[in-house]
């Protein structure tokens, strides 16, 4: 069975970690590259995080890593108190410095123009670094197979705002370029992500200390798992990202409804805000498709077994 060919476009942000834990061990999955984007860390902490993360897992196939800018405007709001300081609990890891880096953007373009069709783009980010990409070329939506977006909300509320989810929130006019785009696009909104919660009980099953996926989640995931029960009162931790990878991977675990949708760039309560054009004579033309209901038992099933296995791929990795 061929691997799918996968980008990750990505602001880590602890559950960003927790989807490349489970993208770059997966046999079925080619991640030909990582590309960061400013989003829960400014664009150069993403850049080092994502660095550190592959240098921590240290996988069998490293992908290229693309070099991230934050947004024109830049980032409107930190959001430190659910991922640390750094992104990734305050843990510092150390990176080795990288020379000659490609912009996001660049690699982004370079990959789906190598396998026309082929690759999967899955933005778990501020969608800067697809509109980017998008300007630059604008045959990308031809070359690029699918984009799944993890940000947006129908109706559940927001997270950066009342009314705006954070991926969407930090670049609006990217967004907006990219839900109106002719990219073959799936949203994966906050309505799908907030089903599926990691609980203590979970994160016990995660792999031990003796591979280095466990040994990296077990100094990242406390400092979440606090973060949730003290800001949001959880019992455990939102994993928004893999979520969005299992839409990716696992599309049967989702259901799927062509919607028309558009993003509000300004609004004092508003900006940020996904609309959806649900009446009952729509007046806008469907442009995204996106998913409305979720196999919450299948889902967390994806993370749980791929961490698992993720680990037991690590520890061959050091004892190879």
């Amino acid at each position: 069975m061929t691997a799918k060919k996968v980008i990750l476009d990505v602001d880590p942000g602890i559950d960003d970690a927790i989807a490349l834990c489970l993208a770059l061990f997966d046999p079925q999955v080619e991640v030909v590259a990582v590309t960061s984007a400013g989003g829960n860390v400014p664009a150069e902490r993403a850049t080092r995080n994502v660095q550190a993360i592959i240098e921590q897992l240290d996988p069998p196939r490293w992908p290229r890593i693309g070099a991230g800018a934050d947004p024109d405007n830049g980032l409107p709001i930190r959001t430190t108190h659910l991922c640390g300081s750094d992104g990734l609990g305050n843990v510092e890891f150390e990176v080795a410095e990288l020379h000659h880096r490609h912009p996001s953007e660049k690699v982004i373009c370079d990959e789906a123009h190598a396998a026309p069709e082929q690759i999967t783009l899955v933005a778990l980010a501020p969608l800067t670094n697809v509109c980017r990409a998008l300007q630059r070329t604008a045959s990308l939506p031809s070359q690029l197979g699918q984009l799944v977006m993890m940000g947006g909300a129908v109706t559940a509320p927001g997270n950066a705002t009342a009314a705006a989810e954070f991926n969407i929130f930090c670049d609006p006019p990217s967004a907006r370029t990219v839900f109106r785009s002719a990219f073959t696009k799936t949203l994966i909104p906050l309505d799908i992500t907030n089903q599926i919660i990691l609980t203590y009980n979970v994160v016990d099953q995660l792999p031990d200390e003796t591979s280095r996926v466990g040994r990296f989640l077990r100094r990242i995931l406390p400092f979440a798992l606090r973060a949730h029960r003290q800001h949001l009162g959880l019992e455990g931790m939102y994993v928004h990202d893999a979520v969005a990878l299992a839409a990716a991977l696992r599309p049967e675990l989702f259901e799927i409804e062509m919607i028309p949708a558009d993003v509000e760039l300004s609004g004092e309560l508003t900006t940020g805000a996904t609309v959806f054009d649900r009446r009952r004579v729509r007046e806008w033309r469907p442009n995204l498709a996106v998913a409305t209901g979720v196999n919450v038992e299948g889902v967390t099933d994806f993370i749980v077994q791929g961490l698992a296995a993720a680990g037991a791929a690590s520890k061959k990795s050091t004892t190879s």
